[in-house]
């Protein structure tokens, strides 16, 4: 014999659905409707001029452990301030403010993930491509303007120990919060070398002694064919152009990525973490 009480007025489960229904015909008869979603709040106005906002706990903790970067203002919440373990904020050589997670939100907009921190600060200074250094793994992006592509390079670029990032000073994403946030804070972990003409700067690092190799979905070598000495120079191009004609007839070697499955082309910031392990496994 089944048991029928759950169905008796009065039950939970019938008080739920009365409350669903007399909430379905309140919002018909023009009363308030049953849920408010929460209305998204836009960005506020930018920063001072020559300054850039970062925001999110691993961006901010590298900038906070960064001594070249110079740090002006910070916003906290409490709770971010714990996570970053940061014990005194009244302690810290710059002007900072507990404030609530809403707070952020009207500077950033709530799209933002800022998980209750940010801070405005110096950008950091491109080096010139003379200050190398002796990195042996270098990465050349050919016009890529997008910036989470950008962040999310700079992130794979930082783990497989590359030494520096190269981009040209036209056509690529101006430090913001985006490109760090993407980076996971990999921004402060490695040199950004600003050129004004890549092929030059293609030419310089032969110089040098490097490798460049451009990839190409139609390129005519597989890229693990076509590493060869110590050192090496991926370069990649933008999403859809690819490189530039002038950068593909510079490169010591253009280079394809084999891939087993049916989508044979990767986003760019994909592409650049598969050529690292590849470079690693050769």
């Amino acid at each position: 014999m089944s048991d029928n009480k759950s169905n008796k007025p009065g039950t939970p489960k019938d008080t739920h659905y009365a409350k669903l229904r007399r909430a379905h015909r309140d919002q018909k008869a023009g009363g308030a409707p049953a849920f408010r979603p929460r209305q998204p709040v836009p960005p506020g106005e930018g920063p001072a001029d020559g300054l850039v906002r970062l925001y999110g706990l691993h961006t901010v903790r590298a900038a906070l452990d960064n001594p070249a970067r110079r740090i002006r203002k910070m916003l906290v919440t409490r709770n971010a301030a714990e996570r970053l373990s940061i014990p005194d904020i009244a302690a810290l050589p710059f002007k900072t403010e507990l404030v609530e997670p809403k707070d952020i939100d009207r500077i950033t907009g709530s799209d933002a993930v800022h998980q209750g921190v940010l801070i405005e600060a110096e950008p950091l200074k491109p080096k010139r491509l003379d200050a190398l250094g002796d990195t042996k793994l270098v990465l050349v992006l050919d016009q890529v303007t997008d910036p989470h592509n950008v962040g999310a390079i700079l992130r794979s670029a930082v783990a497989f120990c590359a030494g520096a990032l190269i981009t040209t000073a036209r056509h690529s994403p101006q430090e913001s919060g985006v490109l760090a946030k993407s980076a996971s804070g990999a921004l402060e972990h490695i040199d950004q070398i600003e050129v004004k003409n890549l092929a030059d700067a293609l030419g310089q690092l032969h110089e040098a002694g490097f490798q460049t190799i451009g990839l190409d979905s139609e390129g005519p070598a597989e890229l693990e064919k076509t590493f060869a000495g110590d050192k090496i120079a991926l370069v990649l191009g933008a999403e859809g152009k690819g490189l530039r004609q002038k950068t593909r007839e510079t490169v010591t070697a253009l280079a394809r990525l084999d891939m087993p499955g049916a989508i044979h082309s990767l986003n760019v910031s994909n592409a650049a973490a598969v050529s690292f392990m590849r470079r690693g496994n050769s």
